[in-house]
């Protein structure tokens, strides 16, 4: 059934990012310096990631059954159905305002950070938007998304490519969400366009027909761009019957 989730273009994107990737790592083996970039470059990234793990760890707060139990229970319930396993530490991140959430990988290890701001909607009765949300970080981990990232890294450098490669999978990831939590789907894209008061009073349907409504070649190009499709697209392409809050 899980097959039946995947956004088609993902397989198609990664396999021409694997072959560009491969190719470039091909010559870069043959290159007479081409193993000390490689090293180089691997060392960078790894104390970069390293870096960051370490700042992630030593000031979020990392979810447990004394610290947010709700959550805590609520990521191993998905986790379970979605069968993952071990179940990836949530961290609970202070960001500004900001809503967001995403998973992340540090040697072999996932890892969810979950900003607070959306960890406010299991307390203000969101709890199945807070689902969705949990819910689409853990499919990244299920499709292992994190582990081909550095495999196709170079194909990244391409125009485009990695873009192309993370908007699929974005679509992939928030049918998962759709699929495990269909209740908390539309209101947790909703969140992230209008917030996590105003959602409740957005119109999930008109916000849907911007996607037709609203476009032309600079709305074409910011999606080209960007790592994430353009969120009334999202909501499109969930499947669901969308509801109409106007009638």
């Amino acid at each position: 059934m899980n097959e039946n989730l995947v956004n088609p273009n993902e397989k198609v994107y990664f396999v021409i990012s694997l072959i560009i990737s491969s190719l470039v790592y091909l010559l870069l083996v043959i290159s007479c310096f081409g193993i000390v970039y490689i090293i180089i470059g691997l060392a960078v990234a790894i104390v970069a990631q390293g870096i960051f793990i370490g700042s992630i760890k030593g000031n979020a707060i990392r979810v447990s059954g004394k610290q947010f139990p709700e959550v805590y229970q609520l990521t191993y319930k998905i986790a379970t159905q979605m069968e993952i396993n071990p179940v990836p530490p949530i961290y609970i991140l202070q960001a500004g305002g900001l809503l967001n959430a995403f998973a992340t990988r540090f040697f072999g290890r996932n890892f969810v950070i979950i900003y607070s701001d959306v960890l406010e909607l299991a307390y203000e009765k969101g709890e199945n938007a807070l689902a969705f949300v949990i819910c689409h970080e853990l499919a990244h981990i299920k499709r292992k998304h994190l582990v081909w990232h550095w495999l196709i890294w170079p194909s990244k450098l391409i125009p485009f490519m990695g873009n192309a490669y993370s908007r699929a999978c974005e679509y992939t990831c928030d049918k998962f969400g759709a699929y495990y939590q269909p209740d908390g789907a539309v209101d947790g894209l909703l969140v992230l366009a209008s917030g996590k008061k105003l959602y409740r009073i957005t119109n999930p349907k008109e916000f849907c027909d911007q996607a037709d409504q609203d476009g032309g070649f600079w709305v074409w190009f910011s999606e080209l761009l960007s790592t994430h499709p353009n969120l009334p697209k999202r909501l499109k392409a969930l499947g669901l019957n969308i509801p109409d809050k106007s009638s």
